[in-house]
């Protein structure tokens, strides 16, 4: 088993840009299944971010994405397709389904 060094971490952004973290992710796999939710205890729900950081390091982000079209993501993301530690066809999905999910009404 591969230990995971990259953490997907979502949250709700409220119409003023304050936002509350809602979950992390160690897979896409993971993000898209179980992450993909309007938590109802949160009232912030103009917008889904999506930021994807290592795990124990001090450094910014790899990238951080916001709905509605999280602009620039599946390109962010072509470095680690390379290194092998994402899959083209996973990432594409991911980017899919976060934009549908955010066409949607919040709940």
């Amino acid at each position: 088993m591969k230990f995971r060094k990259l953490y997907w971490v979502t949250e709700q952004v409220g119409q003023d840009g304050s936002s509350e973290v809602v979950a992390v992710f160690t897979s896409i796999f993971d993000l898209r299944n179980k992450g993909l939710r309007w938590d109802a205890e949160i009232d912030r729900k103009a917008a889904l971010r999506v930021t994807l950081v290592k795990l124990d390091s001090s450094r910014k982000p790899f990238g951080t994405w916001q709905s509605p079209d999280f602009t620039g993501m599946r390109e962010a993301l072509d470095p680690f397709v390379e290194s092998g530690e994402f899959d083209g066809p996973s990432c594409d999905q991911l980017v899919e389904d976060l934009k549908n999910f955010c066409a949607a009404p919040a709940g």
